[in-house]
């Protein structure tokens, strides 16, 4: 028997869906706070779990608050348009966290450091770095620089280091001997980000999904980003239609858009593989 995590993306994945999604299939949210602990920034944000209902699923939503100003960065999972300008912005598309200029901004180098110096074990760091290069490799070819000088706007923000960091220490939890995803809808339409309006998907999420199977939607907006798109390429060795499995543990995770035709939710199955 193998034990397989299946990420089921049928209407695409961020990370706040995949850790939202992870902590429903019955890891303790407390044990879950406490392990962040050793990335050594508690002080600066609080966490929230909570359950909505996704056209008629019920299923946990999660969330990061900065306590430096008590905002909530509610991660909406499509991208929207924000006012953040600087000579290189990596910003095209988080999941609708409603910045401030208050929060910290950190380079590629700089979040190496701070995973590679924590107290996490070897393993969530390994599964952590390898997401974060996946981005910053993308944002630099994307923005002709130079990898470890990429400033990442939104993706180094305090919310979307939970998000990585967050999705290896779980992952690991979990105890999984292989990972399948189904094929990754992204969306359609164009986006507005802070170089003008671009199609869907954006740019750099488009290269971080090389080799990664799409799947087409009519949903209008960016369903999948840079940071779920990272965390299929790292994890997923394997993309199929539901696997042959006996299933032992089911979670959705929400976004907070609402769709007419389908739940805007995240849904992973862990099982063994027959």
């Amino acid at each position: 028997m193998t034990k397989t995590l299946y990420f089921d993306c049928f209407t695409g994945i961020s990370g706040d869906m995949t850790i939202a999604a992870l902590l429903d299939t019955g890891i303790s949210f407390e044990w879950f706070e406490n392990e962040l602990k050793a990335l050594g920034l508690a002080e600066e944000y609080e966490l929230k779990l909570h359950k909505v209902i996704k056209n008629g699923i019920n299923s946990n939503k999660f969330d990061v608050i900065y306590e430096n100003n008590q905002q909530e960065h509610d991660h909406t999972h499509n991208h929207h348009e924000h006012s953040h300008q600087h000579d290189h912005t990596h910003n095209h598309h988080h999941h609708g966290h409603n910045h401030s200029h208050s929060h910290h901004h950190r380079h590629y180098k700089d979040i190496v450091q701070l995973i590679e110096q924590s107290e996490l074990n070897d393993s969530v760091k390994r599964m952590s770095l390898e997401m974060f290069r996946e981005i910053g490799e993308a944002e630099a070819k994307i923005h002709g620089m130079d990898l470890q000088n990429v400033h990442f706007h939104e993706v180094g923000a305090i919310d979307s280091i939970i998000d990585i960091v967050g999705t290896a220490i779980l992952v690991d939890a979990l105890k999984v001997d292989k990972i399948i995803s189904a094929s990754v809808p992204v969306g359609s339409g164009h986006i507005h980000i802070d170089h003008g309006i671009y199609p869907v998907p954006a740019p750099a999420t488009l290269e971080v999904l090389k080799g990664v199977p799409l799947k087409e939607s009519k949903i209008k907006g960016e369903l999948t980003t840079p940071t779920g798109a990272a965390i299929i390429k790292t994890l997923a060795k394997e993309f199929s239609t539901m696997p042959n499995f006996k299933v032992e543990k089911i979670g959705y995770g929400a976004g907070t858009k609402t769709f007419d035709n389908q739940p805007n939710v995240l849904r992973i199955i862990v099982g063994e593989s027959v």
